[in-house]
């Protein structure tokens, strides 16, 4: 890292964990010259994945996790795994840390009979969303993905912050900064606002029913 990046005022938005990437010293004060707006995948946030599959899968025992031990966006597997241990559904984890590896994955998944998977939102997997959502069609893998751009690019549903809403709100600290702030003094910020989005052009693909409760929630119906 050369000085400058040290010492020039930087905003990031997006980041799943920004003190366990290094980023800032803490949330509420981050000491240095960076702040922003983090994904706040608390353990609370991280059930939720787990809670909406069991929903739509409520006959589920084994559920697959993809994930890219290489990003900084995503939280670590273990918070997935505590969430799914808890309402009594095993967790196995399918890494994956560049796009030659999708195609091998999911045929393992298919060898592993997996009742339904969870996509952990980094930037390789939104940057091949539509390749994610084409292999989960082809294994015919129930899905639910950590960006809510998979369930409109075709997936059958996805749970996540507002990330539009995130970078709105990032003006505020650009507005701070220009009038003399410190990034220093400025708390890292979490989300607010969350997506639902469900597509059920996808559930009929599948011969799933969504049901009503979860149709219901969502803040996204595709038809």
């Amino acid at each position: 890292m050369n000085a400058g990046t040290r010492t020039i005022p930087a905003i990031f938005v997006a980041i799943g964990d920004p003190v366990g990437a290094g980023l800032v010293a803490s949330l509420g004060h981050p000491g240095g010259n960076m702040t922003g707006l983090s994904m706040a995948f608390t353990p609370e946030f991280l059930g939720k994945w787990v809670e909406l599959l069991k929903k739509l899968l409520p006959r589920a025992r084994r559920v697959g996790l993809l994930w890219n031990p290489r990003t900084v966006i995503s939280p670590s597997p273990e918070g997935v795994r505590d969430a799914a241990k808890a309402i009594g559904l095993q967790l196995e984890v399918f890494t994956v840390s560049k796009s030659e590896e999708f195609e091998v994955t999911f045929a393992e998944m298919s060898k592993r009979r997996i009742d339904g998977l969870i996509v952990m939102p980094d930037v390789l997997t939104v940057s091949h969303r539509n390749r994610i959502v084409g292999l989960a069609a082809k294994e015919r893998l129930p899905t639910i993905y950590g960006f809510a751009d998979f369930g409109r690019a075709g997936g059958l549903m996805a749970y996540s912050p507002n990330v539009p809403d995130l970078f709105r709100r990032a003006a505020s600290y650009v507005d701070k900064i220009l009038k003399g702030t410190k990034p220093a003094d400025l708390p890292v910020e979490q989300p607010t606002t969350f997506e639902l989005v469900i597509n059920l052009k996808t559930a009929r693909a599948l011969g799933l029913t969504i049901p009503q409760s979860l149709i219901l929630r969502a803040d996204q119906v595709i038809e």
